[in-house]
Order: C-alpha cells, then structure tokens, then sequence
C-alpha cells in the first residue's frame, strides 16, 4: 500500500489506528486525530485482529469460509498465571461476565472459556479471558489467516468484573509478541501491560516538547512479574499522554492500549476534523514538479521524526494544519508542515533539501493569532508565512509595501514587517 502525503498527514493529525477506533471497536489503527484506511493491524502484535461488532451488544460479522479447523494456539494451552490464578469465586466471576457477553455479542464459541491471567493491580482484580470460535473463517487480508478464537481484557468496576473490548485471535498469534494493554480504574490511572514471553516493553507516562518543537519522552521499563505489569499513571480522562512499545520504540512496535478511544473519541464520535491547507508557492513546480506531495513521505521517518510522538495516541482539537511546498532563493525544495496533537501547542517545521536530501532548517510553535505560520529560514533564504484566507503584503525598513499574494509566501529574507488582511475583519502588522 502507498502512502501519499494527505495518508501521512491523516496519520500525524487525524486526531491515529496511533489512530484509535471508537469505543465499540478494538483499539486500533489511531493517531493524531482523523480516520485513515484501517491495515490489518494485530489487537495482540501477531494475532488479535478487530472485531467488527458494533458493541456488546451487536452482532459478530465475519468474511471468508466458515469451515472449521483445529488450531493449536499457545493462547488455549498456557496455564492459568497471576497471583488470582486460585481464586476460584474471582474466576468464577470472570468467566460468567464472558459467557453474558459473548451471549450478547450472538455466540459462535465452543470449547470451555480459557483464563489465561488473573492478577491483582492497583485499580483491583483484571483478567484476560479466551474462548475458541465454533468457526474459522479468514479474518486476516491478504494472508488468509483464520479466526481460531475471542480474547478480551477484564477490567475491575464497582458492578463486578467488565469485559473490556472483544478482540480476534488469529492463527498466527506467538508468543515472543504477545502483548496487550489497557487502561484501568475509573480515572484511567492504571496501566496494564500483559506479555507471556518476557519481551522488552517500555512506557512512557507523559508528552511534552522542546524549545524547538521536537517531541520529548521519557520512557521506563516494563517489569513482568507472571505474565503482566501493572504501573500507576498520570489520569487519562481527558487525553492520553502515556504511550506503550515494543523495543526499539516506533511507531510499529507501538502496542495498542484498550480504553484510549473512549478518551479520545467520546461517545465513540470524532471530534472536529482539522482544517487542511496546502499551498504549492509560486516557482515550486519547477523544483517539485506536478505532484510534490508524493515526494516527502519517507520525510516523515528521517528528519521530521523527531517532531512525531511515535508510540503514542492522540486526538486533534480541530486547529488548522499546513503544508507549504516552495523553492528557496538558492533553488532548494523547501518543504513546511505542521504537527498538533490534542490541545498541545501547534508545531512548525521547514525543511530544505535537493532531491532526497533534506534537512530541518527551521523549527518552532504556531501562532495563535493573526499569523500562525512565521518560521525565519537560515542562511538568508528568506521568511515562511502563513495564513488562510488573508491578503499578505511586506515591507523591508521605512520602505513600502509590497503584495505577496494571499494564504502564503515566502518573503524576502530583509523583510521587517508583514501585514495579514484577512477577508473580513482588520488588518494587522507584524514584525518579523
């Protein structure tokens, strides 16, 4: 599948699957804020694909041949583990909130209900539950694997144990990524990472950024003990800033964590999409050619990765974002975008470069006011600025003004002052 800049971009700003699906869905496939076209992405990294059930209370749809076949799966044959593993009134609890559900959800298991962990956590007692599916359709494209069960967390209420959301398992689930994640208690405090074969997991608890707009992380260990770890976290009720990955941390180690798209997408609705504006600056053809968006992608994960949160999840506050592709003074491509996630600060960040090389020129925080985009380039190839709708026009010391077009320019570097007229309302001037 390719990915063009407008898919790139989906991912950065959607408000994504880091791009989280809405609460009736696995979570999955989300990450700044919009919806993208969903991959097969695993809801356990190596089996658990989406379920596509409207909720616990909808009806289970699958695609492909329902014949059967016997798949052995390390997930039905490990023993129980967590220190509730012998807490037989718990797990009696545990499997009769399964049986409600999947009763609810209209069947189509078989075989007896398969608790894999029970452990206590700071939120209280949580379990991951399994069941084989009485068929086996192809649920995975284009590998052809097929659904050989259900899984789903359990998480702690005042009612009594919750099935959190019911994922499928595919036969090609391992062990060595087996992971799952979910967020506990009713602040969302506590983080539950489950991994039967030890892996390298890392989370961190909170974003925050650098002078120059670069994201920055701090992330900790995951230590297991029998199967799982439990770690408190700052509350998660209003966005998530935790972010969960495999070793190296990336964007496709990022291990999904289930009860963020009921933070991120509340009442299971995307919240206001962003506004998206792209402008090819006058000349930029001839440096970029027809089609300048189809170039930068990879750009993404070189010298913009830095400014991307790469293992965590975000929403979108409806900001308007920008891409800008122009032609510096010495003739280099100059490529600007912005980055925003949830309520943080907008992000800036112009890059210079011929044919793939490029490199970050410049970088820092969008204005909220009149002028979002004003970004100074270095070795005087002048000024990037930016704003919809508006007129702009410059002037260099006492001198006149000059017209620059409307929406975006790239200024001459002695520019001292920029006025932005917007289509309704006063002009303003700004210094540079």
């Amino acid at each position: 599948m390719t990915m063009n800049d407008t898919d790139v971009r989906a991912v950065l700003h959607r408000a994504t699957d880091h791009l989280e699906s809405p609460p009736r869905l696995v979570d999955d496939v989300r990450l700044g804020g919009r919806r993208r076209a969903v991959r097969r992405r695993a809801f356990l990294a190596g089996g658990l694909a989406a379920v596509t059930a409207a909720s616990v209370g909808g009806v289970l749809q699958f695609s492909g041949t329902a014949g059967r076949v016997e798949v052995a799966s390390p997930v039905f044959d490990l023993p129980t583990r967590g220190d509730l593993a012998h807490d037989e009134a718990y797990l009696r609890q545990v499997t009769g909130a399964w049986r409600r559900a999947i009763e609810d959800l209209g069947g189509g298991t078989r075989g007896s209900v398969h608790v894999l962990w029970a452990g206590s956590t700071p939120a209280g007692p949580a379990a991951f539950v399994a069941q084989r599916s009485s068929a086996n359709p192809v649920v995975v494209e284009p590998d052809g694997h097929r659904l050989v069960g259900y899984a789903a967390i359990v998480e702690p209420t005042i009612d009594g144990p919750r099935l959190m959301t019911i994922g499928q398992l595919d036969e090609s689930i391992t062990l060595d990524r087996f992971q799952q994640a979910a967020l506990l208690g009713p602040v969302r405090d506590v983080l539950l990472v489950l991994d039967f074969a030890g892996a390298a997991v890392e989370y961190s608890p909170a974003v925050t950024y650098a002078p120059d707009g670069k994201v920055v992380r701090t992330f900790q260990r995951m230590v297991f003990q029998d199967g799982a770890a439990a770690v408190r976290v700052p509350p998660q009720r209003d966005k998530v800033t935790i972010a969960v990955s495999l070793i190296p941390v990336s964007m496709e180690n990022s291990i999904q964590v289930n009860g963020s798209s009921e933070i991120l997408f509340p009442g299971g609705k995307d919240r206001p999409q962003a506004p998206l504006y792209e402008h090819v600056l006058p000349g930029a053809e001839q440096a970029w050619g027809a089609d300048p968006g189809a170039q930068v992608v990879d750009l993404w994960k070189g010298p913009l990765a830095p400014y991307v949160d790469q293992a965590g999840s975000h929403a979108q506050n409806g900001s308007p974002l920008y891409t800008l592709f122009g032609v510096t003074p010495d003739g280099r491509q100059l490529y600007l975008a912005t980055v925003q996630y949830d309520d943080d600060p907008g992000r800036v960040i112009a890059l210079l470069g011929r044919g793939t090389a490029f490199e970050v020129a410049a970088s820092g925080f969008v204005d909220e006011g009149a002028l979002p985009v004003k970004l100074r380039l270095p070795e005087g190839q002048g000024v990037v600025v930016a704003s919809e709708g508006a007129a702009l026009s410059y002037r260099v010391g006492d001198e006149g003004w000059h017209d620059a077009g409307r929406n975006a320019a790239l200024l001459p570097a002695g520019a001292t002052e920029v006025r932005v007229t917007p289509a309704s309302g006063a002009a303003s001037t700004i210094r540079l």
